[in-house]
């Protein structure tokens, strides 16, 4: 069944939705859910992880289609970003840096070889910009996807703990951090902090990817 991987991936995903409102707490966000869903389907039903990429792959073409939707709320609310443009670019650069330097300092703690450095380093940028980087520099695609995955998770796990021990309730300081942190899954996660939030966050992410595309050399460059 050529679709089998497309059927599965909207079931899991319609089981984490409709779990996620039932219990509505950090550790069961969809995104999360459903791929634990996903990895025992797949590992029961031995099928294979090729195939099931080309079985989803109409959902990969789509987001792109998605990222573009998250520009509405920035439509909604330019005049907030226009008047906080100096705040969001500083901050969006001093994130970028510490995104990066967090993931070479905890690659240099667990003594990992430069190919998984390089991969590592770009944990927080989006997707297809992380890829192209760690291409750049001599990283492992696959590598770089799964280390941007698990940071996106992270952070829409462990941001709302943080958030609240922190004592930020503030949209534009909200926005900055998930779009820094937690790229496109951050980005989407900031919309229940309100539209305000999602705004400052889809400018975040791309900052913030723009921002890694020259620091990610220099900051590898200089350490090593």
């Amino acid at each position: 069944m050529k679709s089998f991987g497309l059927v599965i991936t909207i079931i899991a995903y319609f089981i984490a939705r409709k779990f996620y409102q039932r219990f509505p707490y950090p550790f069961f966000v969809p995104v999360l859910v459903a791929t634990v869903i996903i990895i025992c389907v797949l590992m029961l039903s031995q099928y294979p992880y090729e195939q099931y990429m080309k079985d989803v792959s109409l959902i990969t073409e789509l987001l792109g289609v998605a990222i573009v939707a998250l520009g509405y709320p920035l439509y909604r609310h330019w005049k907030l970003i226009r008047n906080y443009v100096i705040p969001i670019l500083f901050g969006t650069f001093a994130g970028t840096y510490f995104g990066l330097e967090s993931g070479r300092i905890l690659a240099k703690w667990l003594h990992f070889e430069d190919s998984v450095t390089y991969s590592l380093i770009v944990k927080s940028v989006t997707t297809p910009v992380a890829i192209e980087i760690t291409e750049e520099i001599g990283g492992i695609r696959a590598l770089a996807a799964i280390f941007v995955m698990i940071a996106g998770i992270s952070g829409v796990v462990l941001g709302p703990f943080l958030l609240k021990w922190l004592k930020v309730d503030n949209p534009l300081e909200i926005g900055i951090s998930y779009g820094c942190a937690a790229h496109v899954l951050g980005t989407s996660k900031s919309l229940e902090f309100g539209e305000e939030a999602a705004a400052v966050s889809s400018v975040s992410m791309t900052l913030c990817a723009v921002f890694a595309s020259f620091l990610t050399p220099v900051i590898i460059s200089f350490f090593s």
